[in-house]
Formats: C-alpha cells, structure tokens, sequence
C-alpha cells in the first residue's frame, strides 16, 4: 500500500527519481541523496510500514536478506572493508528504511554518531535488563 505523502513510496513506485541497486518482490534500494560514505544505500519497503514492529515475518526476512546483498556489495563492489547498518524506529524517522554505509578504516567517520552513557551500577543495568527480558517473555509477537 502507498502512502501519497511519502517520498520513499514516490521512489518505490517510480514517480521520484533515485539511483537504484536493488529491487526485490519486496524491497527498493536506493543511493541516499546525502550520504554519509559514498555508496551509503537506503533500504526500503515496496509496500508502506512506518516501524519495524508493524514488518511482517517474510517481509523482515526480505528486508534483511536484502541488508545482507548490500552489505557485501559495497564490500565487494566499491572495497570497503565494512559497513555500518542503521535503523531508527519511530524517533528521527518517518517511514521504516535502513541505512547500509561502507566503512573503511580512516574513513572519518565515529564509531557511532550519538554520545554515550552509562549505567550508574551494575543493579541499575540489571533492571534494565530485567524489565526488556519480562516484556519478551510476556509478548511473543509485535
């Protein structure tokens, strides 16, 4: 389903133009218009999802076999020694796209691009744990 509003619905159905590397039954990849390695590819759904949590089973499946495609090939195909994968769900993205950026080493970029925290105990870290680990085992499914 297209949502009309959406610019990466416009580059799935053709109507917006974009660099294309890959198309699936299920999937578009396309170069990010402001990338932050040359080769830096965004992945998206053919059909709309807003989040992570709302890809079904076989679609999240294509999604990631795809990542791994891309993966290899700016590995490969532009000799990067590796990459950095990358999805927000909700906060600081609109519509459910992952990011594939070639790495290599010297290539300036950080590590990862937010600052870091800590926990102030190790009790501290183990609520957190606790409390993902009680919501997994109390939902099976999103």
């Amino acid at each position: 389903m297209r949502d009309v509003g959406c610019l990466f619905c416009a580059v799935v159905v053709g109507d917006e133009p974009a660099r294309v590397v890959l198309e699936t039954d299920d999937v578009v990849g396309f170069l990010d218009n402001r990338p932050v390695c040359k080769g830096h590819t965004l992945l998206v759904t053919r059909r709309h999802v807003d989040t992570l949590i709302e890809l079904s089973d076989d679609v999240l499946f294509s999604v990631f076999h795809a990542v791994r495609r891309v993966a290899g090939a700016v590995r490969g195909g532009l000799g990067a020694q590796g990459s950095f994968v990358a999805m927000n769900n909700v906060v600081s993205q609109s519509v459910q796209h992952v990011h594939v950026v070639p790495r290599t080493k010297g290539d300036g970029l950080p590590g990862f691009f937010w600052p870091r925290t800590t926990y102030k105990t190790r009790t501290e870290a183990e609520s957190y744990a606790a409390l993902i680990r009680e919501t997994l085992a109390n939902r099976k499914s999103w």
